[in-house]
């Protein structure tokens, strides 16, 4: 058989064309065209490589966006919490500046921050809310790059020495308070009288607001000195907690065991993983269920893939009797709608691939474009946490998403091209 044309010549054993060769190119090319005869066919195979295109794109930019959410909520979270907590067991943290440089020494810690924290609630003359207190030193507060890296308003220069606060931007908006305004801080545990117990209630000047990007953190935390918290809580000149920030947030437990080796006295440590270990968990089976779920929208465009198949199989019965007859071996038959099948998954997986990315890479600008369209606020940050929508592509992902994506379309194309190919040309000749 000539390779090119398909035909048979006498004495010549009948082998079929190569492999691929440019003729099953070509007759996979004619029958993805639009014909009005197979209009409906064609019709199937572009809702096919629709639904591929979008089920990819969707995998893409929801799986950069959790992402997104985690990367950012780690980072905010563990950025003003710190990685591991040291709290005491026998006495009191009155000791905290020799057990923090000791802590500082050990290999992987950037830094130990003592603490004082307490609730109270803040007021002004617009509104009041519950605030939780952290007392803290001047050059601590700037070491931690979620507050000290982003202060919108004012300065934390001599915050030792100026008996002023930081707060977040969402509570002095909701304060309606500005930088140089008083806050009113009130705690229910103040000095003890002959009638009990009275509320302590003092005036602090504002003396910088920070936007660490976190709705909860903004509209809840206040920085205080570290001798004024001290003195505010009846602090004996100690700490509740010593937080400590490591190189590798992924590697607290080596560190852990460092501590505990090295510790110039028995403490208490606890790290971020077990603290927020619910939130991060939830986080992590959301993310899961949500490609699962996605996955079927490229399930089902692969099944449009099979559909479509099948029935142009039926409508070119009489084509295929007649390669059959003309010389053309079952492979050549099953490798051309093969490639037909698998044309419609690439170019639809290729396409998705490049809409997802562009999609994910730009989210925060077609965020503020449609909220511009629509006139209405789509990402509220007070009830999704962060600031802003956050989008993290990772490659590794992306390049599952694909792969799956083509293996689908591949095994779609499996039983329509099988079918094609062990049709018997007498019997389709006959019923044509």
């Amino acid at each position: 058989m000539s390779a090119a044309t398909g035909t048979q010549t006498q004495g010549e054993t009948p082998t079929g064309t190569r492999p691929f060769a440019g003729f099953e190119w070509l007759l996979a090319g004619r029958y993805l065209r639009t014909r009005r005869r197979e209009g409906f066919v064609s019709v199937i195979a572009g809702f096919s490589f629709l639904g591929i295109l979008l089920g990819v794109a969707t995998l893409i930019i929801v799986m950069s966006v959790m992402n997104g959410f985690r990367k950012e909520l780690l980072e905010k979270i563990v950025g003003v919490n710190g990685h591991i907590f040291a709290t005491p067991i026998d006495r009191p943290l009155d000791d905290y500046d020799v057990v923090s440089m000791r802590l500082k020494g050990i290999p992987g810690i950037k830094f130990a921050i003592p603490l004082v924290e307490g609730q109270a609630l803040a007021s002004s003359q617009t509104g009041n809310g519950g605030v939780l207190i952290r007392g803290i030193r001047e050059a601590d507060i700037k070491a931690m790059p979620s507050v000290g890296g982003n202060v919108r308003r004012g300065t934390l220069d001599g915050f030792d020495t100026a008996a002023g606060v930081a707060v977040g931007k969402r509570l002095a908006d909701s304060l309606g308070l500005q930088v140089g305004d008083s806050i009113n801080i009130i705690s229910p545990r103040g000095a003890a009288t002959p009638f009990g117990t009275a509320p302590r209630i003092k005036a602090y000047p504002i003396q910088a607001i920070f936007e660490i990007g976190m709705t909860e953190f903004d509209a809840s935390f206040v920085f205080m000195p570290l001798t004024e918290a001290q003195a505010y809580f009846n602090r004996e000149g100690d700490v509740n907690v010593i937080e400590i920030f490591v190189d590798d947030p992924d590697r607290t437990q080596a560190v852990r065991d460092a501590i505990e080796a090295d510790a110039p006295r028995p403490l208490v440590l606890s790290d971020w993983r077990q603290r927020n270990r619910s939130f991060f968990n939830a986080l992590e089976v959301e993310r899961n269920v949500m490609f699962v779920i996605l996955t079927l929208i490229v399930l089902v465009a692969a099944l449009n893939i099979v559909s479509g198949l099948i029935m142009l199989v039926k409508d070119k019965t009489e084509d295929i009797a007649i390669m059959r007859t003309m010389g053309a071996t079952r492979g050549t038959v099953l490798r051309v709608f093969l490639i037909t099948g698998a044309a419609i998954g690439v170019f639809g997986t290729m396409a998705g691939l490049a809409l997802g990315v562009v999609f994910a890479k730009n989210i925060k600008a077609i965020m503020a474009a449609l909220n511009w369209v629509t006139g209405a606020n789509l990402w509220d940050p007070t009830v999704r946490f962060l600031s802003d929508i956050p989008s993290v592509i990772d490659w590794r992902e992306v390049a599952s998403v694909v792969l799956m994506a083509l293996v689908l379309s591949l095994l779609a194309t499996l039983y329509p091209a099988w079918k094609a190919a062990r049709l018997d040309p007498v019997q389709a000749l006959r019923m044509g």
